[in-house]
């Protein structure tokens, strides 16, 4: 049996607060079940204090949540960390510990009693060196996150940093990745930059982000903080020229400023991309994905596209992790640019991550480990009391021997009389077993069928698509006979879906496309009406929703429908 068990994840980052609740299970992907988000306050330096605002962050959003205290697993933002990757030679265990202790007192800037540090081997030594992961981190800085943490009644369980939370993030859910791929996660204050290649891993954490913009509208508009923050989340996107121009001269000026920071940030990136291939032995990255806040401006993936010539996708953290009954699936679509991280912490508690760094600080280590004892004293306390009890026992047994074997005997006569009663109650007891025995397997071989129902529409869904809703529809007499599918799609990825039909002398849409996909799998009816579209509309100007209707298959689907 797996053990289950309810944790928080907590992500700190410079203007948003994020607490996430999920179930895990021992050996499998964890499940969101709640979730909640406070915004920080910025002054105008885009600087939020975050730490006095934690507490009452936290306490508002548990309450406003319904969300229980529980073990925590937290995140530390980029900025507070220093990463550093060094090559050892290959030599044996104790002398390697030895050589990273003194690659941390070399590289972090700071004296070994002020910093919390951890490391990790990458690869192995194969090769005639051994690459290392180092950690460190002010202890103050993360005591500040981590007392306050404790003062709204959590108890920390792993401390660890936002670009290895993103990076076993990206490991679980696209684990077939071939080539270098590069994580871009843009936040508030800063940007974590993440190279993924084989079992390398290399990040940078870039002082290019979101406030970066606001500090820019600010200077230009001559208004405050908060209103220029206003008008960033209000008109901002990253201005491309031609087809993209705008005709609101007001959108066109924050638009042009856009461009400037990040094309600022994208010089970042060419910097550190040639760093990572001249100092780190790596190669030129094939794909690129978008995380963070600030990365759903408008435009962003195309921007980056044609400047770096790789492919751009936006992350989503929930490819292989589940989401509870309760959750809004719309709302999380619209919140997953936040979320990755909670996901990495919340795979840290449920299964062995490829990287696991913990910066706890020692005293709650120490804490943490007294409270592990406590049930070990408790249990010597309890042997020595049973000990001294088993005297005073043993002599009160003696006394009454005689009496319990006379006891015995009157049992057993009363057993033998009982026995047939008994016996037939047992009988009964096994019919009953059998009824529900009966009924869990009606239901197992129902949620097959509809398991096979949910990976023949997974299989059917085009590139750029995504599954928001699934609603089983009735017939006139109260049986389920059909299913509504409702999807949202990338309008520019199905546009792309559409010409490539239009090349092969095909004039369908790009739904239209997918109800002919349904349609080829056996689980659905393939008549003219069996797979109909009964919705299509587009959601503000990058977005299309769209509804089918499709009608389940009279014979139940052969077994290898699955493995179509």
């Amino acid at each position: 049996m797996f053990s289950t068990d309810r944790i928080l994840a907590l992500n700190v980052g410079a203007s948003k607060l994020v607490l996430a609740e999920f179930i895990v299970r021992s050996g499998r992907p964890p499940e969101l079940t709640n979730y909640g988000m406070a915004d920080l306050a910025l002054d105008s330096d885009g600087d939020s204090g975050s730490e006095a605002q934690l507490v009452p962050a936290i306490r508002e959003i548990m309450k406003k949540h319904g969300i229980r205290p529980a073990p925590i697993m937290l995140s530390l933002s980029g900025q507070m960390v220093f990463p550093r990757f060094v090559r050892l030679p290959a030599v044996g265990a104790d002398k390697l510990l030895q050589m990273v202790q003194y690659e941390v007192e070399q590289n972090v800037p700071f004296p070994m009693e002020e910093i919390v540090w951890n490391h990790q081997f990458i690869g192995d030594d194969s090769s005639g060196e051994q690459c290392a992961m180092i950690v460190a981190a002010k202890i103050e800085n993360v005591r500040a996150i981590t007392d306050r943490v404790v003062e709204a009644g959590l108890e920390p369980e792993v401390v660890d940093v936002a670009p290895m939370a993103l990076y076993n993030c990206l490991r679980y859910n696209y684990a077939e990745l071939d080539g270098c791929t590069v994580v871009l996660d843009i936040g508030a204050r800063s940007t974590n930059l993440i190279f993924i290649e084989d079992e390398k891993i290399y990040n940078r954490c870039i002082p290019v982000a979101g406030n970066a913009i606001t500090q820019e509208l600010v200077k230009s508009f001559q208004v405050s903080f908060a209103e220029a923050e206003a008008l960033k989340r209000q008109s901002a996107f990253v201005a491309l020229g031609g087809v993209y121009a705008t005709e609101d001269e007001t959108a066109e000026r924050i638009s042009k400023i856009v461009r400037n920071v990040v094309t600022r940030l994208h010089a970042e990136i060419s910097r550190s991309v040639n760093f990572y291939r001249s100092q780190q032995g790596g190669s030129a990255p094939v794909r690129m994905f978008l995380t963070g806040g600030s990365a759903v401006l408008p435009h962003l993936d195309t921007f980056f596209k044609d400047k770096l010539q790789v492919e751009v996708i936006y992350l989503n953290p929930f490819t292989n992790v589940g989401l509870g009954s309760r959750i809004n699936r719309e709302k999380v679509g619209e919140d997953a640019f936040v979320l990755a991280e909670s996901v990495g912490l919340a795979l840290r508690r449920s299964l062995a991550c490829p990287v696991e760094i913990n910066l706890m600080p020692p005293e709650l280590v120490k804490r943490k480990s007294l409270k592990k004892r406590v049930p070990f004293f408790g249990l010597a306390a309890a042997g020595v009391l049973l000990s001294l009890g088993i005297w005073v026992m043993y002599e009160k047994q003696m006394a009454k021997l005689y009496t319990f074997q006379s006891e015995q005997v009157s049992v057993k006569l009363a057993g033998v009389k009982g026995m047939q009663s008994r016996l037939a109650q047992a009988e009964k007891d096994k019919t009953a077993v059998q009824r529900k025995a009966d009924a869990v397997s009606a239901l197992m071989m129902e949620r097959g069928a509809w398991l096979k129902r949910v990976d023949a529409i997974r299989k059917s869904l085009l590139e750029g698509m995504w599954l928001t809703e699934m609603v089983p529809v009735k017939n006139a007499a109260g049986a389920v006979d059909g299913v509504r599918i409702v999807g949202r799609g990338w309008a520019d990825k199905l546009k792309q879906i559409e010409e490539k039909a239009r090349a092969a002398g095909r004039t369908a849409t790009a739904v239209e496309e997918l109800r002919d996909q349904l349609k080829a799998q056996t689980v659905f009816g393939s008549g003219p009406q069996d797979v109909k579209i009964i919705g299509q509309k587009d959601i503000g100007a990058y977005l299309i929703e769209f509804t089918i209707e499709a009608r389940l298959a009279t014979a139940e689907a052969p077994k290898d429908a699955d493995q179509r």
